[in-house]
């Protein structure tokens, strides 16, 4: 099992060993708590319900308070359901660390995007728009959408405006440039998804 319930804590940059500056964002992974394991003779597949991040237990509902006391576990911010191996050793109560990233030189990051609320055509899909010179009078639409006689409609997934963001992404294949196990962080080569703060899950890259 190799995937954590991280939080992104922000860019910085590193160099390496020939002195060349490196872009990393820095992702704290863990400590996430193993909630519930779930198996193929109980709930008909391998999984883990991991947790992220301590909660007042006067802010859950009794049926998650009743959850976390059968796991044993203090009540949890997070939680998310990550596919294991039937061979897994991991159980309920087991509290993983960024350690697991060892040797790890890739990984995927799945967050949600910056959320940017209503937008035109212009910044949410890089149109032109129309001329701003004399007689121009539709500078950021998106122009004609629509048909003649046939189909006298307009066409499903046409690009108009809409609600930007807020979508989840997943970035694949990010360069591991450091795992600082004591301090539950990973420095990931390049850009990370969503604000600072935001809750990310990070696994080992399955395209590597």
């Amino acid at each position: 099992m190799q995937t954590l319930i991280g939080k992104k804590i922000g860019m910085t940059r590193v160099y390496d060993e020939n002195g060349v500056q490196v872009p990393v964002t820095v992702v704290q992974v863990g400590p996430c708590t193993v909630v519930q394991r779930k198996t193929t003779a109980t709930d008909g597949y391998e999984a883990a319900q991991i947790g992220f991040g301590a909660q007042k237990a006067h802010r859950i509902s009794k049926p998650l308070a009743g959850h976390f006391k059968k796991a044993g576990t203090e009540p949890q911010k997070v939680l998310r359901e990550v596919r294991v191996d039937a061979d897994d050793a991991v159980k309920a109560g087991d509290v993983l660390t960024a350690a697991l990233f060892e040797g790890v030189k890739f990984v995927d990051v799945l967050g949600t995007t910056k959320g940017r609320g209503f937008q035109g055509v212009i910044k949410r899909y890089k149109m032109a728009g129309g001329r701003e010179t004399h007689g121009g009078a539709w500078t950021r639409r998106p122009g004609s959408i629509g048909n003649r006689e046939w189909p006298a409609r307009v066409f499903k997934n046409k690009k108009m405006p809409g609600q930007m963001g807020a979508v989840e992404v997943t970035t694949q294949n990010l360069r591991v440039v450091k795992v600082l196990a004591e301090d539950n962080a990973l420095l990931l080569e390049g850009a990370v998804q969503g604000p600072v703060g935001g809750i990310v899950v990070v696994r080992k890259a399955i395209k590597k």
